[in-house]
């Protein structure tokens, strides 16, 4: 389980920036300023466009403990927005669960759920590893940690991230925090903290006093790449060089705004950062579940399998809760044009 770090040039060069004890990205981020800001928040509360939400039951495949125990090695089961549950070497991982009804700080206002988890926490088979990106809402949900605590041996995050997992209460060796390009091995499963670029802060006076990331997650059977959240940049190219090719690419492709371009990633780009990262497949994450931005919701579904198919590249889009295997993984059907 030790944590391992490459002191090349290079790597230190595509460190994240520190000031003080805040994290910056190593290129600069356009600043949208008080003004713009808040003129995006008022547009987000009062201007929304009815499509931002399904109008019909999104579909959901549930799930049990058995078919989960059941399942081949090799599987991953989206159950909702950036949160994937992996079955590799026999064992369970979970990227980003959020089980709670709203991505909020309170339960009773902000975004709330198109749909339910396709299953409970309680119902999920004791789980190997917790793989969290960055510390945003719809990211790190407090209720689910603290749920998964004892059915859980280990939490991978970025910096900082675990000193708030610890402060809530979980164990703290159950707990390892990585830099990026930082890596370790847990369970036969080596995860590595790469490079991302986005922001955190789970209040108006803790933006980026902890560290953002994305994963590599290689079993040596297969290997999957998991964005969290982040704009376009250079640094898929670098992952890919690094460690690619990828069985399977979870890449973000939802929430996105030409407002915000630094932190979330268009279509387009979203399949830029596939090809970037050598990925063999593109399943397309951080959508279909919450209301987040102002396009319709379906949109990002819609626009990725046009690109896709225009590059012919393949897109896999499972049914959220369907098994999806990482080394053979079927297209999917347009499930989501089923709850327009």
């Amino acid at each position: 389980m030790a944590v391992t770090a490459s002191l090349c040039i290079k790597e230190m060069l595509s460190k994240p920036r520190r000031r003080g004890d805040r994290f910056r990205n190593p290129v600069p981020m356009h600043k949208m300023g008080f003004w713009g800001g808040m003129g995006v928040m008022l547009r987000f509360m009062f201007d929304k466009p009815a499509d931002t939400v399904p109008s019909k039951p999104i579909p959901v495949h549930a799930l049990s403990a058995a078919q989960l125990l059941a399942a081949p090695d090799n599987s991953v089961f989206r159950l909702g927005h950036s949160t994937v549950l992996l079955k590799l070497s026999g064992k369970f991982w979970l990227t980003d669960p959020v089980f709670s009804e709203r991505a909020s700080p309170v339960q009773w206002a902000g975004p709330q759920r198109f749909h339910q988890p396709p299953i409970t926490i309680e119902e999920l088979p004791p789980i190997t590893g917790v793989i969290l990106s960055h510390d945003h809402y719809d990211h790190l949900d407090k209720a689910a940690v603290l749920k998964l605590a004892e059915r859980t041996s280990h939490f991978i995050t970025p910096l900082g991230v675990g000193d708030t997992l610890i402060g809530w209460g979980i164990p703290a060796e159950k707990v390892q925090q990585l830099d990026w390009w930082q890596s370790t091995k847990v369970a036969g499963v080596k995860l590595v903290a790469t490079p991302a670029q986005h922001f955190s802060g789970r209040t108006p006076f803790d933006r980026n006093r902890t560290l953002w990331a994305s994963w590599v997650i290689d079993n040596g059977d297969s290997r999957v790449f998991f964005s969290g959240d982040s704009g376009y940049f250079k640094g898929f190219k670098e992952i890919g060089d690094r460690f690619g090719p990828f069985d399977l690419t979870m890449v973000e492709t939802g929430a996105y705004d030409p407002q915000w371009p630094d932190v979330h990633m268009q279509p387009e780009e979203s399949l830029q950062a596939h090809i970037d990262l050598r990925g063999k497949v593109l399943l397309p994450i951080h959508n279909g579940t919450f209301d987040l931005s102002r396009h319709a919701w379906n949109e990002p579904f819609e626009r990725i399998e046009t690109l896709a198919a225009e590059r012919g590249l393949p897109l896999a889009t499972p049914e959220i809760g369907s098994a999806l295997s990482i080394l053979q993984p079927a297209a999917g059907q347009p499930w989501w044009q089923r709850a327009l």
